[in-house]
């Protein structure tokens, strides 16, 4: 039986619209009781003209992220330069997972030369160990 519903957990949420070049960055992620993690970013009209945005995956052993370092490409699912875009992508959808070691992940999603509304929504998703996911 095909069965997402009870695969996968919500694990974290941000959304943001900066109308400057302040980064959006997601929940922090606890990968314990996970066996795989997963960022899914969606934007929404993207206003600026020039703008650009792009994405950082971090980990840490450290619940606050102290001690964060980007994670290298051979951790990841995809890479973050796929994950990043422009102006010119509305209402559009990235995806970019991680299987690395470090207990604590996070995305940042950064502008640079944006200067009106960039609706941006960060959703972390996890596959649980214990199985169904509640």
């Amino acid at each position: 039986m095909r069965d997402l519903y009870n695969n996968l957990k919500l694990i974290g949420t941000k959304v943001a619209a900066p109308t400057d070049n302040t980064a959006v960055v997601s929940s922090i992620v606890d990968t314990k009781d996970y066996r795989a993690v997963a960022f899914l970013i969606a934007t929404g009209t993207l206003a600026d003209a020039d703008a650009t945005f792009t994405a950082l995956l971090e980990e840490s052993d450290a619940s606050d992220m102290s001690g964060a370092a980007a994670v290298a490409d051979a951790d990841m699912h995809g890479l973050e330069a796929g994950a990043s875009f422009t102006y010119a992508n509305d209402d559009s959808g990235y995806k970019l997972g991680y299987h690395g070691n470090k207990r604590y992940v996070r995305l940042t999603v950064t502008p640079a030369a944006n200067g009106s509304g960039a609706p941006i929504s960060i959703l972390a998703i996890g596959e649980p160990r214990a199985k169904p996911a509640t």
